[in-house]
């Protein structure tokens, strides 16, 4: 395995210059003398980006993704500098083509977190995708799918609730009380509970149960987002997809007040990114795609988060760095597994450049890149 020598500037360290050695990074090199210091790999240089928010095993029809697509889909997460994802709910498990103990394993793919398939309610989300329950069995559920994941689950908090006809909105779907003792017994398994939310009701009930990160959250008012920071909370706000806000809402004709609802959080959506900045929120950067990710992954999310208005190394750090360490994952630590992405423009100048990455080692190894 070759040894690389990485300077230039290393985003979210100190250190001036890394080696990595075996796949792992060191401090100090390991050999001396002219020509003994590796591979030299200048650039820009930041720990892996994670996509924290995307579907890999996520089918939207009655069939399961094939090998081959999930394979494609996690390529196409690599080509744009993410070496790990947390997968925010899918029918089909991906570990026997990502874990390394299974004997399907594909080396140099993305790493995954798993979390399991979505929890929601009957006609309470989208077709085809939750595990479908009443609230009564939610704790039970909550336990069932961290077995099948590592350590996250994904919980569907709110959803347009149809039963109200023309005045039909965003409600939430579980009652606190039960949403409380869900979360208790996941947290006792050792597990976290991710919870899908747009409206502004339903978050006050994830604060008091305690859950260990928001997705979306375009809802979330400044006293909801400063105790979530004081909480610890992460907070994921898929910024690209808010945006299709409006297209959402032009498929509900029938429901004016989810409509109107669902295109005012559009309307203050830039204001609302620069509110989760300001609070100083835990951010995580998570692109919430599936089939769609070459297109709209994790490039598209960045340059659609600086466009609202979050500063493009605010963004850089949460989708590196920073993000890194609140998911537990290593970021520059001597020893650590070489996952780096390596640009020849500083893409917190131009966030136009964190679409083409010029190098991304996975285990430290340069994985290969689409067109180069």
């Amino acid at each position: 395995m070759p040894t690389y020598h990485l300077t230039g500037t290393l985003r979210g360290t100190e250190l001036a210059e890394v080696w990595v050695v075996n796949g792992r990074i060191c401090h100090r090199p390991t050999h001396h003398g002219p020509g003994n210091d590796g591979v030299e790999l200048p650039g820009w240089i930041y720990p892996g980006l994670v996509d924290a928010h995307t579907h890999p095993g996520l089918s939207h029809g009655p069939d399961p993704v094939s090998d081959a697509e999930v394979i494609r889909r996690l390529e196409a997460c690599r080509a744009q500098g993410v070496t790990h994802i947390r997968e925010m709910g899918a029918q089909r498990d991906v570990a026997p083509l990502t874990s390394p103990d299974s004997p399907h394993h594909v080396p140099g793919l993305p790493k995954v977190i798993r979390s399991g398939r979505h929890i929601a309610r009957p006609m309470r989300y989208l077709r085809h995708l939750p595990v479908e329950i009443e609230p009564r069995d939610l704790p039970a559920q909550a336990l069932r799918q961290l077995a099948r994941g590592d350590g996250w689950i994904k919980l569907v908090g709110d959803w347009i609730d149809r039963s109200d006809g023309a005045e039909s909105d965003l409600r939430p779907l579980w009652p606190r009380e039960i949403l409380i003792d869900a979360v208790a017994a996941v947290h006792e398994a050792d597990g976290k509970i991710a919870v899908h939310t747009f409206a502004t009701e339903t978050v006050d009930d994830l604060l008091v149960a305690g859950v260990d990160s928001i997705e979306h959250g375009p809802g979330m008012t400044r006293d909801q987002l400063i105790e979530a920071r004081e909480r610890g909370i992460l907070i994921d706000p898929t910024v690209r997809q808010m945006a299709t806000f409006p297209e959402i809402a032009s498929h509900a004709a029938k429901y004016p007040v989810y409509r109107a609802h669902m295109l005012a959080m559009d309307a203050a959506r830039a204001e609302h990114i620069q509110l989760m900045v300001e609070a100083g929120s835990h951010l995580i950067m998570g692109s919430d795609t599936a089939e769609d990710v070459a297109e709209n992954g994790m490039a598209a999310e960045l340059a659609r988060a600086v466009a609202d208005g979050m500063p493009a190394s605010v963004a850089l750090a949460a989708a590196s760095y920073e993000g890194r360490r609140r998911l537990g994952l290593p970021t520059w630590d001597d020893g650590a597994p070489a996952d780096l992405v390596i640009f020849d423009a500083d893409p917190e100048l131009d966030i136009d450049a964190a679409a083409r990455p010029d190098a991304v080692l996975i285990d430290g190894i340069l994985a290969p890149l689409h067109g180069r």
